[in-house]
């Protein structure tokens, strides 16, 4: 038995050839999660879906499925392109990877729809693509139950001080310990100034990009997400800005 579904909100998170002139397609869907299909033809000189098939641009998409792979059956703008550039175009493919990484075949998740449709918008908007990051980051974690625990102590009520250093646990949180250094050991300052979202400050900002950087690994096994890397490349000076993650050769 097939499902058809017809003008589904959606967002292309990646895509990879197929036979000669076709696409498999990842895509964000409002009502059916995350979904795998052909895309058929969509790749010769003459397809009329050639402009409307990519990432950042928020789609109407119907599709046809007899198992996990369906059959794209059609596809149109629901709004403008992004308009992304730069690090915001960095960013926003590694809100892709996380997405993809992260969120299961045919899981429909509306609230992390719309979370994603809002931070490529605001990378779009934003001169602060660090922030939005940040941001998405902590939203995303703690809608699929991985939620970043940032005002109490692991295993207990106790309130964080301010004072004092803790560790923080991904399967826990923060626990507190006498010492102040470590990978993920911060003060208590500063781990309610990443619950209040205070990334104006840019201590602040580095100190949730490391955390998060840190449970984000333990939660994919310790793999480093490439888009990430390739960020930090540029910032290090390492590679030019417009070098961006290539979905046909991943």
């Amino acid at each position: 038995m097939s499902t058809r579904v017809l003008q589904e909100p959606g967002y292309i998170l990646h895509h990879r050839p197929f036979r000669d002139t076709s696409r498999i397609l990842d895509v964000l869907t409002r009502d059916h999660g995350r979904i795998a299909v052909v895309a058929r033809g969509s790749r010769g000189s003459r397809s009329r879906l050639a402009g409307v098939l990519r990432p950042f641009l928020p789609l109407r998409v119907s599709w046809v499925a007899k198992s996990g792979l369906g059959t794209l059956t059609g596809a149109e703008a629901a709004g403008r392109p992004a308009g992304l550039a730069g690090d915001a175009l960095l960013s926003a493919f590694y809100v892709n990877e996380l997405v993809l990484h992260f969120l299961h075949r045919h899981d429909p998740q509306p609230e992390l729809f719309d979370l994603y449709g809002g931070a490529i918008a605001r990378l779009a908007s934003a001169a602060g693509a660090a922030a939005v990051l940040r941001e998405f980051e902590l939203e995303f974690l703690g809608l699929l139950g991985y939620a970043v625990t940032l005002e109490h102590a692991a295993g207990t009520n106790d309130e964080i001080d301010p004072s004092r250093y803790y560790e923080y646990r991904a399967e826990q949180g923060p626990a507190p310990v006498e010492r102040s250094e470590g990978a993920l050991v911060f003060d208590g300052s500063t781990l309610l100034a990443i619950a209040a979202r205070r990334f104006a400050d840019a201590d602040v900002l580095r100190a949730a990009n490391r955390l998060l950087r840190g449970v984000i690994r333990h939660h994919l096994g310790g793999k480093e997400l490439r888009s990430r890397k390739v960020l930090v490349d540029v910032h290090r000076g390492r590679i030019a800005p417009r070098a961006t993650p290539s979905s046909d050769n991943e």
